[in-house]
């Protein structure tokens, strides 16, 4: 799996959120999750799973009929994962339910996704630390929405966090292989 990078900013290296951590992996910089918790504070990082040679983010989801366990890259804006099971092929509009995998609770939350074309009204959060700090993802299948509400942090710099989208597969050059 590879990342395609992007440049990450002056006022972001700066002011690093709490959760995150900033990276050189090569000649390149990356924004890492390294805390990140469901609402009642189970931690969802796991290092039974790496991806990319971090801590995945695990969730039990839904996807139609199907259920089973995701595991999400760290790198924020990255969208590799891997699932226990094969997910069949759904329409655009499909929507993924995710639950804590702890505590079996749900991570749904009403929200308007702010990507163009895309109109779906249902997220998935999650917190980081402090109980204000949060991720809301879009839940439908295979949109890169996410967005974070983040105190303390200029606005400025938390859109540009939340902007912050990586495509692509494959990349030995970077993370080796």
């Amino acid at each position: 799996m590879e990342l395609k990078t992007t440049h990450i900013p002056h006022e972001l290296k700066q002011t690093v959120p709490p959760g995150f951590r900033l990276e050189q992996r090569g000649e390149f910089e990356y924004l890492i999750v390294e805390s990140i918790f469901c609402k009642h504070g189970h931690n969802l990082l796991v290092d039974s799973v790496k991806i990319h040679g971090e801590p995945s983010i695990k969730l039990h989801i839904t996807i139609g009929e199907q259920t089973g366990t995701v595991f999400v890259d760290a790198f924020w804006g990255s969208h590799a994962k891997l699932y226990s099971f094969l997910p069949a092929h759904f329409a655009d509009t499909t929507v993924v339910e995710a639950f804590c995998p702890v505590c079996g609770e749900s991570l749904m939350e009403s929200y308007q996704c702010q990507q163009p074309d895309c109109d779906s009204d249902r997220g998935i959060i999650l917190y980081l630390p402090g109980s204000e700090n949060k991720v809301h993802v879009c839940a439908r299948l295979d949109c890169p929405g996410h967005h974070l509400d983040i105190v303390d942090v200029p606005e400025e710099v938390v859109d540009t966090i939340s902007a912050i989208n990586y495509f692509g597969i494959g990349a030995f050059e970077i993370f080796g292989d």
